[in-house]
């Protein structure tokens, strides 16, 4: 496929993801600006993310930290004007926060006391270094559904990781992030999320984001309040990226 076949391609999924949203946020009294779309650009080139780019988008994820961090490096050679917010939406392993901390604006799977303290001490030496030049906003994932391997944490422990996160002046916390069970209900999913978020808010007011939605049920979260849903499928189809 040509660069210009595959612009048309994603200009057209773009399109309709676009009015998919609008659409959801009509249908719960809301406004499309209080949505924001974030690109799940995993398996997928750094060309697909300049044609994105070029498109309006500024807001893209990755879920593993190795292909990310090639990734940002290669979209910022291709278009070197853009000024993209890159996100970590995949379960992060600690060794991984030094590098995650040089490229990522926004981590939103923040699970763990000793994850928030890892990436706290490498966006400390990323500050230092130079290679940011402010804090890390993070996100704190929440299991819905206490599935082993799905990441997250139980709703009844977001206070006291939220509270360790807020001690340091390194990380922001700006929310949750959530994943809706595979086999339940979204709407009862997306549904617990917004109580947590809103309980969260009134011991932390700038918590203000709920990360929640993806191509299947992003309808289903806007409904609920969420302000950000990642999209990879419905934008970018199923192609896979040739060389990690």
């Amino acid at each position: 496929m040509s660069e210009q076949e595959r612009r048309a391609e994603l200009a057209e999924s773009l399109a309709q993801v676009r009015d998919r949203l609008e659409r959801a946020c009509r249908a719960a009294g809301r406004g499309p600006d209080e949505v924001e779309l974030l690109a799940v650009t995993k398996n997928f080139p750094a060309a697909d993310v300049a044609l994105l780019s070029d498109l309006g988008l500024r807001s893209f994820a990755e879920n593993r930290e190795q292909e990310a961090r090639g990734k940002v490096a290669e979209h910022a050679e291709l278009r070197p004007e853009a000024a993209p917010r890159w996100h970590m939406v995949g379960q992060l392993q600690r060794n991984k926060a030094r590098s995650v901390a040089r490229w990522a604006d926004v981590v939103e799977s923040v699970d763990s006391e000793r994850l928030a303290q890892a990436l706290a001490r490498a966006t400390a030496n990323a500050l230092e270094a130079g290679d940011r030049s402010g804090p890390l906003d993070v996100l704190v994932q929440v299991n819905l559904d206490e599935a082993a391997g799905r990441g997250g944490v139980a709703a009844g422990d977001v206070p006291r990781l939220a509270e360790k996160i807020t001690t340091t002046s390194e990380l922001r916390l700006r929310g949750v992030m959530a994943v809706a069970p595979l086999d339940g209900d979204p709407d009862v999913a997306f549904a617990t999320l917004s109580e947590i978020a809103a309980r969260l808010r009134v011991d932390h007011p700038e918590a203000v984001e709920v990360s929640a939605g993806m191509s299947g049920d992003l309808e289903s979260a806007v409904a609920h309040g969420s302000t950000r849903v990642r999209v990879g499928t419905a934008l970018l189809g199923r192609r896979r990226l040739i060389s990690p």
